[in-house]
């Protein structure tokens, strides 16, 4: 006879995804998409092209948040007929369909709960990703490209959509910088967590000796904000200089000068773009990554005196947030949440969600 009592499993798993869907509000969410439906069909609608982008995207990301909530509920409700089903017919296969999808299902229901706490201002975002080497010579460039292909395979986990809009190659290994962008719901508040000072120990592979390097590398993110279009930047406040686009090692890609770099003299920040094929859209990319920091960035700033003035000011996360070490014990931890992966490889290949829940949780504790 069969032994198969997934019933109190489903049962607590089924409760805990009925909080979720009143935290996210799926009448809500349909109400809104019915609105913005109605204005994607407007036939007027792409006379304003920063307003038809503003609503389209907007529609998606409300569609693909409706999926997944009505994504899971189906998936529940088949998963009450498969076991019902693997019962009548005392068969141990359709059982261990069940179990194996009772534990995809736990697994995806705890990542929807993680997103409920994501009620930031800016957290339902798509997210745009800056990874820059730091100290170490070709061990941090290194390391940097390990980073890029780390959270780029996260996001093919996760079928997001991923565009890479920068990449800077050093000499030697490795690169200097790359910019990515993800357009998919709450990516922002998801990858946020990952942002700060990354540390890497380990046997060095471009050093003699068998000795041990660390190297550090730098990962910024920031949302995609369709009102940072509306920040004004003088032509006179930017520097914009054009150059070839190039490969690994310095080796060029491109024969015309499309590659763009915008200096903010103001403020020094630096953008630079030359994944797009012509000059013009690696203009407009990276303006558009310069107007969002600069608009954080003044938000930055009021919220700072705001504290200043109450008298509460808090420090911010500490520059280093991970490490990973690659030799002896084997070893991801981040230092905030004390979360740690005993195998770094698969950290590496884009198994990040347990990191990234951990530390979503430990800002949201800090909040309270």
């Amino acid at each position: 006879m069969l032994e198969l009592d997934l019933a109190p499993e489903i049962s607590a798993l089924r409760a805990t995804f009925n909080d979720i869907r009143a935290v996210v509000d799926v009448d809500a969410l349909e109400a809104d998409i019915a609105r913005l439906s109605d204005e994607a069909g407007a036939p007027d609608l792409w006379d304003d092209t920063a307003n038809a982008q503003k609503v389209t995207s907007a529609l998606s990301h409300r569609q693909a948040e409706l999926k997944r909530i009505t994504e899971v509920d189906q998936r529940l409700d088949d998963l009450d007929v498969l076991v019902e089903l693997a019962l009548e017919m005392d068969d141990e296969d359709s059982a261990n369909e069940a179990r194996a999808e009772l534990a995809a299902l736990q697994k995806t229901v705890g990542d929807l709960e993680v997103q409920t706490l994501l009620d930031g201002e800016y957290d339902d975002r798509g997210a745009v990703v800056t990874i820059r080497s730091g100290a170490g010579g070709d061990d941090a460039t290194d390391f940097a490209e390990m980073l890029m292909r780390m959270y780029l395979r996260w996001a093919e986990r996760h079928n997001y959509p991923v565009k890479v809009l920068d990449t800077s190659y050093a000499e030697g290994a490795g690169i200097k910088s790359a910019t990515f962008e993800i357009d998919a719901p709450y990516i922002y508040g998801t990858l946020s967590v990952e942002a700060g000072t990354h540390r890497l120990a380990r046997i060095s592979p471009f050093g003699g000796a068998d000795k041990r390097q660390t190297s550090f590398a730098a990962v910024e993110v920031i949302p995609i904000m369709e009102e940072a279009k509306e920040v004004e930047i003088p032509e006179n406040d930017i520097r914009v200089d054009v150059f070839r686009s190039s490969g690994p090692g310095g080796q060029s890609v491109n024969t015309t000068d499309s590659a763009v770099r915008i200096t903010h003299i103001p403020t020094g920040l630096v953008v630079s773009m030359q994944n797009e094929k012509s000059q013009i859209q690696n203009r407009a990319a990276a303006m558009r990554v310069l107007q969002t920091r600069l608009l954080l960035q003044k938000r930055e700033e009021e919220a700072a005196q705001k504290k200043e003035l109450a008298g509460t000011i808090t420090a911010s996360w500490g520059d280093q947030m991970r490490s990973y070490f690659l030799y002896g014990q084997q070893l991801v931890k981040d230092l905030r949440t004390g979360y740690e992966v005993g195998n770094p490889a698969i950290v590496f290949d884009g198994d990040l969600d347990g990191l990234i829940a951990a530390g979503i949780k430990w800002r949201k504790r800090k909040e309270d």
